[in-house]
Formats: C-alpha cells, sequence, structure tokens
C-alpha cells in the first residue's frame, strides 16, 4: 500500500480507503462489517471514512466497536455532518448548534476522543457560512477533530470559504469521481490543488458498475448492490445502457494488460495527483484485498488513451451537482 499526504495537513492516507455508506450502515451483516475493516489492516488501509447519517449512527457505532481495539494512531478516521439525524427537520444542516451536538454524538458512537477529519457533507445554504466556519473552527480548537474537509461542494462555495477563513481552513474535498463520473476535473480539482486541498474520492468503482458485473440488458446479478432497492439509491448516477455498453469495452483492455477491471478503474482515479484516496466500499474481505491491489499501479499513456476511447462520450464531465447539493451562499 502506497501513502499520500493529504492537503495540508500532515496526515498520511492510503491511496486505497475505506467507506462505510450503504454497507455498514445496515446493507451487512456485523461480522461482515468486521471481517472487511480487518481485512483493511491486514492490507495496509489506514484511512476510515464515515458520516453520521450513515444508518442514522449505525454506521459509527459499527466501526466504534472495531475501530476502538485498534491503537488509536493506527487509523485515521474521517466522518461528516449535516444530513438529517432524526424525523426532527431541525435535526440537520450545519448550524453552529448542530456541528457542536453532532459532533459529541459521532465521537461516543465512534469510541474516540477526536476524529482526525471532520467534513461537511453538504453545503448548508440556509445558514450563513460565517457560522458554519466559526463553529467547525471551534471543534478544531477544542482537539475534537484535527482537520476539517468538505463533501460536494460548488466551486463558488468553495472559494467562499477560503475567501472567509483562508487556505488553510479545509485540507480535503470529497467529490463522486470515476471513469464515469469524471465532472470534478472540470473546475473543483485545480480548485482545490491550488489552495492545498486534497480530494478524497467517493464512489471510483462507480457503485460497482465498472466492475464489469452488471450486463446491458440483463438484470443485476442477485446479491449485488443494484439488485436491492435499499443499498441501490443512487443508480440513477452511473448506471444506464451507456455506461454498461463503455464498460464492456473496457473488459478486454484490462484484460490485455493483465489486470482486473477494479484494478483498472482504481489506478485510473489514483493518476491524478489532486487524488490522495479513493474510498471503497466492501462486503467480503476478498474485495477490499481485490480494491488494494490497485495502490502503486501505474497506468502508461497508450492504456489511458484506450481507456478513453473506450469511454467515448458515456462519462459525465460537465460540473454537476451532486445527489442533495444545493448552490447559494448565505452571508450574516
Amino acid at each position: 500500500m502506497r501513502y499520500r499526504t493529504l492537503g495540508s495537513s500532515n496526515l498520511q492516507v492510503s491511496e486505497i480507503s475505506l467507506g462505510s455508506w450503504l454497507t455498514y450502515s445496515g446493507g451487512i451483516e456485523a461480522d461482515q462489517t468486521r471481517a472487511c475493516t480487518e481485512a483493511a489492516f491486514d492490507v495496509g488501509i489506514n484511512f476510515f471514512d464515515t458520516a453520521n447519517v450513515y444508518g442514522q449512527g449505525a454506521a459509527e457505532s459499527a466501526w466504534g466497536e472495531i475501530l476502538s481495539a485498534h491503537p488509536r494512531d493506527s487509523y485515521i478516521l474521517a466522518t461528516k455532518v449535516w444530513g438529517p439525524m432524526s424525523d426532527d427537520p431541525a435535526d440537520q444542516g450545519l448550524s453552529p448548534a448542530q456541528i457542536a451536538k453532532q459532533i459529541d454524538a459521532s465521537l461516543a458512537r465512534l469510541k474516540t476522543d477526536y476524529v482526525d477529519l471532520y467534513q461537511a457533507h453538504r453545503f448548508d445554504p440556509a445558514v450563513p457560512i460565517e457560522d458554519t466556519i466559526e463553529a467547525f473552527q471551534k471543534v478544531v480548537e477544542q482537539g475534537k477533530a484535527r482537520y476539517l474537509g468538505f463533501s460536494e461542494w460548488t466551486p463558488e462555495q468553495i472559494r467562499a470559504g477560503i475567501d472567509i477563513a483562508g487556505p488553510d481552513l479545509f485540507v480535503s474535498s470529497q467529490p463522486q469521481y470515476s471513469m464515469l463520473w469524471q465532472a470534478p476535473e472540470a473546475k473543483v480539482f485545480g480548485l482545490c490543488a491550488a489552495n492545498g486541498i486534497s480530494q478524497i474520492v467517493w464512489s471510483p468503482l462507480a457503485q460497482g458498475v465498472l466492475t464489469g458485473k452488471y450486463k446491458p440488458g440483463q438484470p443485476a446479478p442477485e446479491g449485488s448492490r443494484f439488485a436491492s432497492a435499499d443499498t441501490g439509491v443512487s443508480k440513477g448516477l452511473v448506471y444506464s445502457d451507456a455506461t454498461l455498453e463503455a464498460v464492456q469495452r473496457l473488459l478486454p483492455i484490462a484484460e490485455q494488460a493483465g489486470m482486473s477491471m477494479p484494478t483498472l478503474a482504481l489506478a485510473w482515479v489514483l493518476r491524478r495527483s489532486e487524488v490522495a484516496s479513493a474510498i471503497t466500499g466492501a462486503s467480503c474481505p476478498e474485495q477490499v484485498h481485490s480494491n488494494a491491489a490497485a495502490s502503486g499501479v501505474e497506468l502508461s499513456a497508450d492504456l489511458l488513451a484506450a481507456v478513453d476511447r473506450a469511454l467515448g462520450d458515456a462519462p459525465v464531465t460537465e460540473p454537476t451537482l451532486a445527489p442533495a447539493a444545493q448552490t447559494g451562499i448565505k452571508h450574516r
């Protein structure tokens, strides 16, 4: 496993990290969660990404039980705040009161005194950005988080945060990014790189589409993410005849290069120096090992050109608003 520096922080994160979006929030059993997490340690993964809203605390609680058995300095832990945490419509967002409440709740579930990275899961245009930034800074000042990040902010929202607090406020951005979703390359990557902010990307395998297991014109395989309405919640982002056909064109390219499709897809994401880590999901230890194999794989210019030709116009390349994201910025 290779490691990269996360933005302007002193954190060295594994190129492949483990996420807990749909799997460890209730998608798989506790024993599988533990097996996957331990497999991550075995292959050198040190970066674990979760959020308070995943299962409304379930994913954090699952990892609190497992990770707390390991020395705290042996892993880098990231979580997020913003999503709805109860039926109360006020129990969400990035108000100072909500941030203060949710960091304490997350730390309790994660069984730790601090997280290494605390992220705004989305931007909250209903709250003055100055209030949100000051609340996040207070979390750091109190020692409850070492560094701050954001997920799926628009370029305008990123610039507003930097204008208010300077480039040292945030060390990471978490956008969706894969062969099939290239939108962040247009504006987010460059803006963040100029301000010392790394990318830690979600869905680098396009929720499993880039494994090649989904075939055009055929139902999703039994037991796969898109075979279930519970885990196929963002199917519309990356699942279409055009994307499935593009992946079929990629399969012989990966085979000729002597690598699996997941390895090719993850190495493609990691070809960009702006990316510090690719956040992967796994429902069994074998997937953890398979994903980890992409670390350190270099792709030749000829191979990258072949990938581009195979993808054609299937990928999303224009700046695109993320699911649940909103435009706009409120000042006080």
